[in-house]
């Protein structure tokens, strides 16, 4: 094994390990202070991509971002109780970062010819905080539905499925390019390797829901496993469009805060898209929405 494979393996060990005790036992008050933190950190390399520089202006548009996560909150109820459920006020943040995340799929259809139309600072800064702040109030509105961290988990392990099974399929079988002049690796194989992936992951934790937390009736399952393509294809959008990103401004990586991963955006770029349309679909299903 390579270094540098080694340095990746030991750093994804450690992410997994901190997420499981991050998402399993802390309060939900406590997981969503840790959660905004990784957010803002986020936020501070999306700063790269709008091309803003300097210390004092990145911490500007962090501090933003983290200012709009405090009104999220607001707005959306979360306290330091354990008893919140999700309100009609999230699913509309949610909303929001749905309708953003359609936008960004026809965006990268038709890039580059349409560069021109949203590549300017105050449209990049935009996309930043309608891609950070619904994923947050989503993750943090799970964590408060179900306090054991189950859901939230439920959808990291869906996207994670997407993403591993993306990769090992396109990497094997893949021979039709998704889109080569984003990501040249990206394969159509990949792309049913990685929904195949999902829905094998999803059906083992809706088995494990209905068996130890709470009842599913055939109908809500039947959603749940049928909601497995509308991940796929959110978690495709979101990796494509920070390559894209990337692309616009000739950068590798969104950052070096990973060791053999890269950024922070590197790896939840695709939990950033698809965590509005999972979440609303989640909540609604399980009648969670009050």
């Amino acid at each position: 094994m390579s270094d540098g494979l080694k340095q990746r393996v030991v750093t994804a060990i450690i992410l997994l390990i901190a997420l499981i005790a991050l998402t399993l036992f802390t309060r939900p008050f406590i997981f969503a202070a840790v959660v905004a933190v990784i957010v803002a950190l986020a936020a501070w390399e999306w700063a790269a991509f709008v091309g803003i520089e300097g210390i004092a202006l990145r911490g500007s548009y962090t501090l933003a971002l983290f200012v709009m996560l405090m009104a999220a909150a607001s707005i959306s109820g979360f306290s330091g109780s354990a008893d919140t459920s999700i309100s009609y006020q999230v699913v509309l943040i949610l909303g929001l970062g749905l309708l953003w995340w359609c936008i960004a799929a026809f965006l990268l259809i038709g890039y580059p010819e349409n560069s021109a139309a949203w590549n300017n600072k105050f449209k990049i800064s935009l996309m930043g905080l309608l891609a950070l702040v619904p994923t947050w109030t989503g993750l943090v509105a799970l964590k408060y539905a179900l306090p054991s961290g189950y859901l939230v988990l439920g959808v990291v392990i869906m996207v994670a499925g997407v993403d591993i099974g993306a990769y090992f399929v396109g990497r094997f079988l893949g021979a039709r390019p998704l889109a080569p002049r984003l990501s040249p690796n990206k394969t159509w194989e990949g792309v049913l390797g990685g929904l195949v992936t999902c829905c094998a992951v999803s059906a083992l934790l809706l088995l494990g829901a209905h068996r130890y937390l709470f009842e599913l009736r055939p109908p809500q399952v039947s959603i749940l496993l049928l909601s497995c393509a509308i991940t796929t294809l959110f978690a495709v959008v979101g990796d494509l469009l920070e390559s894209m990103l990337k692309r616009n401004s000739n950068l590798k990586d969104s950052g070096s805060a990973l060791p053999g991963h890269g950024g922070i955006l590197d790896r939840i770029d695709a939990l950033l898209a698809v965590t509005p349309s999972s979440v609303i679909i989640m909540m609604l299903t399980l009648d969670q929405v009050h």
